[in-house]
Formats: structure tokens, sequence, C-alpha cells
């Protein structure tokens, strides 16, 4: 039987991605996604939270193209984490782990009034879509 595990999201980030490092150097990007979902009544949409997390080249990437209020597309997959917060209480945290990253509106650049749109993955970072390998 096969298994999969794949996500795809359209959302606005509701504060800029926080990038930290590992011990060893990896890049790792933590920031939220609000993303609307059908309610089930006419003109009502109910409003999700979804954390995501980015790691190496596409952390980066993440830390330095999508900021507060930006609409992105996120393609990954679901984790569940579970932790101890003190001796004998587990905690359960759901989140996304980011593969592909993709901004649906232009970035203004600070030094001028160009715009630029990014597609950016785990592997590589393309600029436009005229930048793609194929």
């Amino acid at each position: 039987m096969a298994n999969l595990n794949r996500i795809i999201l359209i959302g606005r980030l509701t504060q800029d991605p926080e990038v930290k490092f590992t011990v060893d150097g990896s890049a790792m990007a933590r920031f939220t996604l609000v993303v609307s979902r059908f309610a089930g009544q006419a003109d009502k949409d109910a409003t999700d939270f979804i954390d995501v997390i980015a790691w190496g080249k596409l952390a980066e990437a993440c830390g330095e193209m999508l900021k507060k209020d930006s609409l992105c597309l996120i393609e990954g997959r679901i984790q569940v984490r579970q932790f101890e917060v003190e001796p004998g209480k587990r905690r359960y945290a759901t989140e996304v782990v980011a593969r592909s990253m993709q901004m649906l509106e232009p970035k203004k650049s600070a030094d001028s009034s160009t715009a630029t749109q990014a597609v950016a993955s785990d592997d590589e970072i393309f600029e436009s879509a005229g930048d793609l390998p194929f």
C-alpha cells in the first residue's frame, strides 16, 4: 500500500519569519500562515493558523524574501512532533515542513520600484519563472 504525505497551502504570513541556525550551521526558518477555508455556509470562511518550518537554503530564502502579510504558496509535508515540557507532561505540535515556497505577489525592492517574484525549494532558488530550468 502506497502512502502519501503532501500538503499545498496558500496564505499570508502572520509575522516575519524567524530564522535561526543549528550548531552545525544549518538554517531553520519558522513562521505561521493564516489560511482561509470554506466553513459550510454561504459567504462564511473559517481561518486556520498553520505553523511552517523550512530548512537549509529554503529557510534562508524564506527569511530574505518573506515578510509579514506576504502571500505565498507552501508545498511540503505534515509532521507531528512530541516533546516534554516537564517530566511526565507531553505536548504535541502539528506543523508543515516546507519543501518549496513561491511568492504569489511581487516583492518590491527596497531601493527601487521594481518588483521581483520568487520561487524557492530546498534544492535551488529561482528569481522568476523564466529562470526555471525547463
